[in-house]
């Protein structure tokens, strides 16, 4: 239940699936006709219709704060159990609002309404066994959309020969710093720190990425990640984030100064 979920937290592609869920609530019952609808004028199936389609869509939009919640508690990650929590949310308040609206427009002036329980074996559960499907279809196939979006925009620190790289988003890299014939990549992944050793040469990677800053010949820095300047012992030493101390040789000053105090302008 823990496993990780196919999640697009777009609002844009939310709205589409609010409109095409509302869309294709009102076309399912002005075809099936449910209950007593074929008794209506055309002009009032069409209203009453309409009003269940924007029930199905305005519920779906006026829950997505719930999910954001749960996404940003989980520390930006979706699982089966997240969504599974959130269609059963948004289903049982759609069926709420839906039963409201029955009672309290549709059948105002009506004192022999449908009971719950035969409207829920009669339209309700009939009704999401077609809605359902669409509904987790088409958040399943935004949330693959943006997972392949997202895997595109990382970058590769590859390892020499066999040896395993690292794919990574280019910001969520802090430092790296040279050890021998490896290289120490120094990364957030989620709130943590991380470091991972990968057998390549620092000057390889500084040829290959140019966004790193060459601060002395065992380092590179993310500029993003730049805090503030240290000194110490009349060397100087750039903080970035984790409070990592990132040593500033006399070779490179000059220009390291000059990219990193336009970041903080």
């Amino acid at each position: 239940m823990n496993k990780k979920y196919p999640f697009d937290p777009s609002i844009k592609h939310h709205l589409i699936i609010a409109l095409s869920l509302a869309l294709w609530i009102f076309v399912f019952l002005y075809f099936t006709e449910p209950l007593d609808v074929n008794q209506l004028y055309e002009n009032e199936k069409l209203i009453f219709l309409l009003g269940y389609g924007f029930i199905g869509g305005v519920s779906y939009v006026f829950f997505l704060p719930f999910q954001y919640l749960i996404f940003s508690k989980k520390d930006k990650k979706w699982t089966l159990l997240s969504e599974i929590i959130f269609l059963f949310v948004y289903c049982f308040c759609a069926i709420t609002i839906a039963r409201l609206y029955y009672l309290f427009v549709i059948m105002a002036n009506d004192r022999n309404p449908y009971d719950l329980v035969y409207m829920l074996k009669s339209i309700y559960f009939p009704a999401l066994l077609t809605i359902l499907p669409i509904l987790i279809i088409g958040r399943f196939a935004f949330g693959k959309y943006k997972e392949k979006k997202l895997e595109q925009e990382k970058i590769e620190i590859k390892g020499e020969g066999n040896y395993e790289g690292l794919r990574l988003f280019l910001n969520d890299v802090i430092c790296i710093q040279s050890s021998d014939n490896y290289i120490e990549v120094f990364y957030i992944s989620g709130t943590e720190l991380k470091k991972t050793l990968i057998r390549n040469k620092l000057s390889s990677i500084a040829d290959e990425f140019p966004e790193f800053l060459r601060t002395h010949r065992s380092y590179l820095i993310n500029p993003f990640h730049f805090l503030q300047w240290k000194t110490a012992n009349s060397k100087l030493f750039a903080i970035v984030t984790h409070h990592i101390e990132v040593p500033v040789s006399r070779t490179y000053q000059n220009d390291v100064k000059a990219v990193l105090n336009s970041t903080t302008e």
